[in-house]
């Protein structure tokens, strides 16, 4: 068991840990510039895309987890129309986002309480990246039924491949042609084409069994495309709401000023390195728990949990040594701002603990996924959200200013795994 959780995460791991890098490598060029707006500016342009793809995120959660099932009940055909329906609604949604782009915009920075010039970077780096929508959704939507159908090693190498292209053109733009947050999101908006390309001529090996599966009667099938959004809706309410409450974060502390903004901002490239780094398992437990409740196999369904559960532990623990011997260090290559370096250096502590707070809630997420228990997602989500975090953001910032923002983050992070675990048995373990 251990050696599948590995031959899936293992890839991911890699793959995902291409993603951080390419954040990390536009903060850096970012914190470099004259001002510090710079990087606060990307990270709440990169906060909005975050939440608007949140929303669209069950492309590839829910095209992962019905494609688990169906191979592990064998149903071939069903899983390559899974696929094809994904594509279609990335397409469809990626286009309604460049034309309802303008109000988007407005929304997003309207209310924001950054000041004009984050405001200004801010929306430049959106109206640019925005453009990208269709081949990202598209990624989404391939990504997901690769990891579903066990197959971690090909979405590795596109996700690799991409994230190559966008630090290439990224450097290109801003050190060669001085395009600052322009540049950056350039960067991204060629690197996904390329990436949907590299994809679809990848999949064309496939090409034989989707001419045969691919009739457009049965990739319409009303009662396969109302289950499959009917949890898909339940995975989207539970990532707007886990990134609305991010962006919520992020515009709060816009408040705190710009050497604040940019300093959370810094910080919070240590939880998204380590949360696409225990992503790899929780990929893993997508697929692998979607397949023994496809074939009915409780016994392995139980294994895998408990095996998932040891490699979490573990690498959370190493994470947070590697953070506490190595943050500083990082923090002094992201960026020259003398005023953000001391500051930085106040709020390491949280960086250290978050791996070991919010594992479990990685882990749980990919469980719940492979077994599209979509309902009970929403379910905890929301209660980790109305009675957690709300009440914390509000009140413990006034207690303790930007340690209390932190505190507030932790404590949802942990609450969303504690109230999974409460009702894995009756949404998971009865399932199969």
């Amino acid at each position: 068991m251990n050696k599948r959780i590995l031959r899936l995460a293992i890839p991911n791991i890699f793959s995902n840990l291409s993603v951080p890098l390419v954040g990390l490598v536009d903060i850096a060029l970012m914190g470099h510039q004259n001002a510090s707006a710079y990087i606060g500016a990307i990270a709440l342009g990169s906060t909005v895309f975050t939440f608007i793809y949140a929303g669209l995120l069950f492309l590839r959660m829910g095209t992962s987890g019905f494609t688990a099932q169906n191979r592990g009940a064998r149903n071939i055909p069903e899983s390559f129309l899974i696929l094809g329906r994904s594509l279609a609604l990335a397409f469809i949604f990626g286009m309604l986002l460049i034309l309802l782009q303008q109000p988007i915009s407005w929304l997003a920075f309207h209310f924001l309480n950054a000041s004009p010039e984050v405001k200004t970077i801010a929306e430049i780096y959106f109206k640019t990246r925005i453009w990208a929508a269709p081949a990202t959704l598209g990624l989404y939507a391939i990504t997901g039924w690769y990891i579903g159908m066990q197959n971690a090693k090909t979405p590795m190498w596109i996700t690799i491949s991409v994230n190559l292209i966008n630090i290439a053109f990224s450097l290109l733009f801003i050190l060669v042609f001085d395009m600052k947050a322009r540049g950056v999101a350039l960067g991204t908006l060629i690197a996904q084409y390329s990436g949907l390309v590299i994809a679809v001529l990848l999949l064309l090996k496939h090409k034989h069994r989707m001419q045969v599966f691919w009739k457009l009667k049965s990739l319409i099938d009303v009662k396969a495309l109302t289950s499959f959004m009917h949890v898909n809706k339940n995975i989207l309410i539970r990532s707007l709401l886990l990134t609305g409450c991010f962006y919520f974060f992020n515009a709060k502390r816009a408040i705190l000023g710009n050497d604040i903004l940019a300093v959370n901002s810094l910080l919070l490239q240590f939880l998204w390195i380590f949360s696409y780094f225990i992503d790899g398992f929780a990929f893993a437990a997508e697929a692998l728990t979607g397949r023994y409740i496809g074939a009915g196999d409780s016994k392995n369904l139980k294994l895998v949990i408990k095996k998932l559960f040891v490699w979490g532990v573990s690498v959370s623990m190493l994470v947070s040594l590697v953070y506490l011997l190595f943050n500083k260090g990082v923090i002094l290559l992201l960026t020259d701002q003398a005023s953000v370096i001391a500051l930085s250096r106040d709020y390491s502590v949280w960086v250290i603990l978050m791996p070991i707070i919010s594992f479990s809630a990685f882990v749980w997420d990919g469980i719940f996924i492979g077994a599209t228990a979509g309902k009970a997602l929403r379910n905890a989500m929301i209660i980790a959200v109305v009675f957690i975090f709300v009440p914390a953001i509000y009140f413990f910032p006034e207690l303790w200013n930007n340690h209390g923002m932190w505190a507030a983050l932790s404590l949802f992070m942990f609450a969303r795994g504690f109230f999974l675990f409460l009702s894995y048995p009756k949404n998971v373990v009865n399932k199969s």
